[in-house]
């Protein structure tokens, strides 16, 4: 194998004759966490496996089967919990709970190091990831009953009703940083139709409580017109802008929240101290929410939100700014 021959290769996790006992995946998983040398010298003496290790989390599904046999639902407030970057928990008013993109640092180290400490091993119900990059995809963190990886479709539970849409990530940097060009480096291509799998991207749409909630992840600015149609009308909108615009420059962003006209806009994927690092290239939000016409600096990493109290609402943006949940 030439070490300088950077072409992609499709990982399907079968032996081959790279070395006794050691698969394309398994070779490639060695080499992000050692370097490719040590994965070759780890292929020789040992068999590398990968497994779950989810059977080692504490708890059980007790709450679970608590919701499962319930044919009333209680009436009330949508919980959200920002835990940084783009994490989110929403607890809907029965008690049911989701985490959306809990972070993790990419473990490849070619990412650099961008948080400050592991993800919290927060007891939830649902553990969802809208795509494969390592800043959305520690779905192992959370201590949960179920993991929707990239669901695409509807699923239903409790009083929860969650509707993923496949579109595809941003794939322009509008910002300073032109982290796309990382792509093309390693022969990659980043737009649609031919890009690479990890640029592909779900967005959700969480009911509970009267409230629609949609997840924007890092989705790109332009869907076509089948995806706003499919959308339909949206209460709350989480949007990955920050100072730096890594995701979504300003513009792309306020054309999202005209479009859509949300009650309220939840910033996310922004520089949070509590959690975040310098290093990750982001900047806070607070020049985006402060040229909003209505915003509000939230002094905790939580907030509750009734279907009645936000009916007036229109494009009001609750900013978490440096709070978040750490434990």
């Amino acid at each position: 194998m030439d070490k300088k021959d950077l072409t992609p290769i499709i990982a399907n996790g079968e032996k081959d004759k790279l070395a006794k006992g050691l698969s394309r995946r398994s070779f490639f998983m060695a080499a992000g966490a050692t370097g490719v040398v040590a994965a070759t010298s780890l292929g020789v003496a040992n068999e590398a496996n990968a497994q779950s290790t989810d059977w080692t989390q504490p708890g059980n599904n007790n709450h679970v089967i608590k919701l499962q046999g319930m044919d009333k639902f209680a009436e009330g407030a949508v919980s959200i919990d920002y835990y940084g970057h783009c994490a989110l928990k929403i607890t809907s008013p029965s008690g049911a709970s989701i985490m959306v993109d809990p972070w993790r640092d990419d473990p490849s180290g070619a990412w650099g190091l961008w948080f400050k400490q592991k993800f919290a091993e927060t007891p939830v119900d649902i553990t969802m990831s809208t795509h494969t990059h390592f800043d959305h995809d520690a779905i192992d963190r959370p201590v949960s009953t179920m993991v929707l990886d990239r669901m695409v479709g509807n699923f239903e539970f409790a009083d929860l009703k969650i509707t993923g849409f496949a579109d595809k990530h941003a794939c322009v940097a509008p910002g300073w940083y032109n982290w796309t060009n990382a792509l093309k480096e390693f022969g990659a291509q980043a737009c649609p139709p031919n890009n690479v799998g990890h640029m592909d991207m779900v967005v959700y749409v969480i009911e509970t409580g009267g409230i629609r909630t949609l997840i924007w992840g890092d989705n790109r600015p332009d869907p076509g017109p089948e995806f706003w149609e499919a959308i339909g009308e949206i209460d709350v909108l989480t949007l990955p802008v920050d100072g730096s615009q890594h995701i979504l420059s300003y513009d792309q962003g306020n054309a999202i929240v005209d479009k859509l006209k949300p009650k309220v806009v939840i910033p996310t994927h922004y520089l949070n101290e509590t959690t975040t690092y310098t290093l990750s290239t982001l900047a806070p939000a607070d020049e985006w929410v402060k040229s909003q016409k209505s915003f509000k600096m939230l002094d905790k990493p939580s907030l509750q939100l009734n279907a009645k109290e936000i009916s007036g609402m229109q494009k009001e943006f609750l900013y978490f700014g440096h709070h978040a949940q750490t434990a």
